[in-house]
């Protein structure tokens, strides 16, 4: 009986342990190393200190970086939401053999390297690139798409959407034909279907993929790297630089953490949202 009970923890044991060795491991020396101290000629000194982390609230450049980085997130987690919606909204309505062909479209930017995907926009963003090469031909100025947060934002979008479009799909699957047939019975146009009866319906899948993107946009590297360049930094730029160019380990992980802790935060408070979400639809449900 004892046995039995200690079943599912011996099957989970081998995952429980790779799960240790590369992530918790590595990121608790990543919390020992930011309350270390950095010396420019002595490098990282034993002890304990909060001084990197009073230097990082402390300082507006910082706080600078935290705000683009928050800003760029939530703009790229909103357009990925829309667009990934309507996307997954039209594969749902697509007939075999053009549903699965069209998925493979949408899901294909996932099967090439995300740093192969940002050089191609830099060619395309670029002075001479094509899109400004497009607008010139229709006599409107060019748009400053390097080094700015507009080209990131784009970059971003086009990599994370696939995210939303997956989980939004799963989720349409879930939905019963017979309840959008019964709103139009009832009177209900295309868009008083969409609005009230499909996006609802959808919603987990809209929030658990938004989740997705806004983590992964916060803390994404090589894409910020090539189109924002060295004089627009996020925080995974900003611990590159100190991990890797001034070597201040300590006071890069310390933005590692903060990073971490906030993306936690993000999580959390989206759980408790679809969690109320649900008991919500379950209590209107109910007798």
């Amino acid at each position: 009986m004892r046995s039995r009970r200690l079943a599912p923890y011996w099957l989970s044991a081998p995952a429980l342990l790779v799960y240790a060795a590369f992530l918790v491991v590595p990121m608790g020396a990543i919390v020992l190393i930011s309350f270390q101290h950095f010396e420019f000629y002595g490098g990282i000194q034993p002890g304990f200190t909060l001084k990197n982390y009073a230097e990082v609230f402390g300082d507006g450049y910082y706080w600078e970086i935290f705000g683009r980085t928050f800003w760029i997130a939530l703009v790229v987690t909103a357009a990925c939401a829309i667009l990934g919606t309507f996307e997954a909204i039209v594969l749902n309505r697509m007939a075999n053999p053009w549903k699965g062909l069209f998925l493979m479209i949408v899901l294909g930017p996932l099967l090439i390297s995300v740093v192969v995907r940002t050089l191609g926009w830099a060619l395309l963003f670029g002075s001479t690139g094509l899109v400004n090469k497009g607008l010139a031909l229709l006599g409107i100025e060019p748009v400053q798409f390097m080094y700015a947060n507009i080209g990131v934002i784009v970059a971003l979008t086009h990599v994370l959407v696939p995210f939303v479009v997956i989980s939004v799909w799963a989720s349409l699957q879930r939905i019963d034909p017979a309840v959008e047939r019964a709103a139009v019975s009832l009177g209900a146009g295309r868009a008083a279907v969409l609005r009230r009866v499909i996006v609802p319906l959808a919603m987990p899948g809209i929030l658990s993929g938004s989740v997705i993107v806004f983590a992964l946009a916060a803390s994404a590297f090589a894409t910020p790297a090539i189109i924002g360049g060295r004089r627009l930094k996020v925080i995974a730029t900003a611990a590159y630089d100190e991990f890797l160019n001034t070597l201040n380990w300590p006071l890069g992980a310390s933005l590692a953490v903060l990073l971490l802790i906030v993306n936690i935060v993000v999580l959390q408070a989206s759980n408790r949202m679809m969690e109320r979400r649900y008991k919500a639809v379950f209590n209107e449900g109910g007798p």
